[in-house]
């Protein structure tokens, strides 16, 4: 049995951050009914065509849904999910600021007829305040919340390579419903879950936040490397490739100089011996670095650093990442089928050993409208007549 096996959610979602959520939702076991909008869907289908003639983000966020294809502004709408909601636990949406209200899909709207129904909203901004009606994409919640102004290079600025603001989103809003069955199941009752694209953003500013307080510098742009820790960062080796290292303390640092670098008495060089003077000189010590390494390989240094004890990484490319020996190993790639065939699909993290998460089809459009409003109550007849006046 898994833990949301019995728990049935309905989305009106599109894009990553509500998908993302409800497909977390669906690997704990929920049904989750994807509304879609007919002969189009949600549009993130259309993307692109890089997973075998699919969507790359489609692919990522909706394994395990169930496909129903409605037009929410048609007049027969109302009464479909209307009953759906009646079988429903959690209503996520992340459609159009205030369209969900337009729809009667407010809380304010169900919370009456639906006592324990989770409504749960992500928009761009919020419910309310100045900026409630303001679209809301990835990149422009990076630069609103001032991830941009931190990222990238002394000379350009540059955003996150996946979408880290509808990740955020999308992962606050899991966490809340989850919380909110929890609560549903002490008290009976429902609730709305309010999730700003823009605050999980700023959440996860905090370190740069405080570090800027009270009118101090921020976190200067140090491309790959740490903005405030030296070394921490990629540096290049005689091989032409690129290794990721870490130093987190001054015990760290001593055992880098004595056992990578082969120079100790690094260690206590003014210049170096603590992190701000290593900050204050990093053009002298990266020269030095730069000449240690420039006669290893990688997998030499990296030998080095394993030995001492001394955190780094490979610079991974997406192509290592498909073969990594470490995910390999813990077996942490399943199959999933879709309309283009079985995919590979990582297995959720963090699963525990007394349950499998569930790894479900794909969903091609409106795959399953017909089983759903069959199981509604609605007949043959009456869906053929919903597809005639295209509200299917």
């Amino acid at each position: 049995m898994r833990p949301l096996d019995g728990i049935t959610v309905i989305t009106l979602e599109h894009a990553i951050a509500a998908p993302f959520c409800t497909r977390q939702l669906a690997d704990l076991g929920a049904r989750v009914i994807k509304v879609e909008r007919p002969g189009v869907g949600d549009f993130a289908r259309a993307y692109d065509q890089r997973a075998r003639g699919l969507a790359s983000h489609f692919v990522w966020t909706n394994r395990s849904k169930e496909s129903l294809t409605l037009d929410v502004k048609h007049e027969q709408a109302q009464a479909i999910l209307g009953k759906l909601l009646e079988g429903a636990d959690v209503l996520v949406q992340n459609l159009a600021p205030g369209a969900a209200a337009r729809l009667g899909l407010s809380y304010e709207a169900l919370r009456e007829r639906f006592p324990r129904l989770i409504v749960c909203n992500i928009s761009g901004y919020g419910s309310d305040g100045p900026y409630r009606d303001k679209k809301a994409y990835d990149l422009l919640i990076q630069s609103e919340a001032g991830f941009l102004s931190i990222t990238g290079t002394a000379d350009e600025m540059a955003k996150a390579g996946c979408s880290i603001a509808d990740i955020s989103a999308g992962m606050y809003a899991y966490s809340n419903i989850l919380a909110a069955l929890i609560q549903r199941g002490r008290t009976g009752q429902g609730c709305e879950i309010d999730v700003s694209m823009l605050e999980c953003m700023a959440e996860w500013m905090n370190y740069p936040l405080y570090y800027s307080m009270d009118g101090a510098s921020p976190p200067p742009r140090a491309g790959a490397a740490h903005a405030t820790i030296y070394p921490y960062g990629p540096f290049p080796v005689g091989d032409g490739r690129i290794v990721m290292l870490g130093l987190q303390n001054e015990r760290e640092w001593g055992l880098f100089c004595a056992k990578v670098l082969l120079q100790p008495e690094l260690a206590t060089d003014p210049r170096f011996n603590s992190n701000s003077a290593r900050n204050a000189s990093r053009d002298a010590l990266r020269a030095i670095i730069n000449e240690t390494f420039a006669s290893l390989s990688a997998e030499q240094l990296i030998e080095r650093l394993d030995a001492a004890q001394i955190a780094n990484a490979h610079v991974n490319t997406m192509h290592d990442i498909w073969d990594h020996p470490q995910l390999k190993a813990r077996n942490r790639w399943a199959e999933v089928d879709s309309p283009a065939g079985p995919l590979p699909a990582l297995v959720p993290p963090g699963v525990p050993n007394t349950w499998s998460a569930r790894m479900d089809p794909i969903p091609a459009l409106g795959a399953n409208t017909q089983a759903i409003l069959a199981e509604l109550g609605y007949e043959d007849k009456d869906i053929a007549a919903l597809r005639e006046q295209m509200a299917i």
